[in-house]
């Protein structure tokens, strides 16, 4: 783990040609700042996985870095084995593994699963072939425990051989600079 920061910019996935249009100029005025991935979201419970893998694909072959989100959400261990194998295959060597949110309206009726577990699953597959990165919360998770719990999940991500952790915007510094800290 390093402790330089990195610069990403993320997308969710365009569901039209004319939002198409907006990421691919999107992609063109953010590239002056030398990000170093474009990652696109999952959506809850999988739900935007097949524009998900669209867009990573077009963001890389048209010479843009880019980093898929994924997580378990609604789909089963196989399924995602199948798309990091078709992540790898087209080249894509960056991943964000999240736990990942259900859609709205299904509840508690899935069980969810912890980042670090896909984390391992991608490890036990892909051997070091892909960059994970993972979630980091520096003004805590809204659904931990406690700051401790937080710091604790976070270092099992590591555990299970994650890269690098990756944060949202956040509006506190010192609550950043604490939780580099710690």
């Amino acid at each position: 783990m390093t402790n330089n920061p990195h610069i990403s910019f993320e997308f969710f996935a365009a569901k039209t040609p004319e939002g198409k249009q907006k990421l691919k100029a999107t992609c063109e005025e953010l590239d002056k700042y030398n990000p170093e991935f474009y990652s696109v979201t999952y959506g809850a419970g999988g739900s935007t996985r097949d524009t998900t893998k669209d867009l990573v694909l077009d963001l890389q072959h048209n010479g843009y870095q880019s980093a898929p989100h994924l997580s378990f959400g609604g789909d089963n261990r196989q399924d995602v084995l199948s798309l990091v194998q078709s992540y790898r295959d087209a080249g894509i060597n960056k991943l964000v593994a999240l736990r990942g949110d259900l859609p709205s309206g299904i509840g508690g009726s899935k069980q969810l699963v912890h980042a670090n577990e896909l984390v391992a699953l991608i490890r036990e597959h892909s051997g070091d072939y892909f960059e994970i990165n993972v979630g980091a919360y520096p003004e805590i998770h809204p659904e931990a425990e406690s700051y401790s719990k937080d710091i604790y999940w976070l270092g099992e991500k590591f555990k299970a051989g994650a890269d690098r952790a990756i944060t949202q915007y956040f509006y506190n510094a010192d609550a950043y600079f604490r939780f580099v800290d710690e």
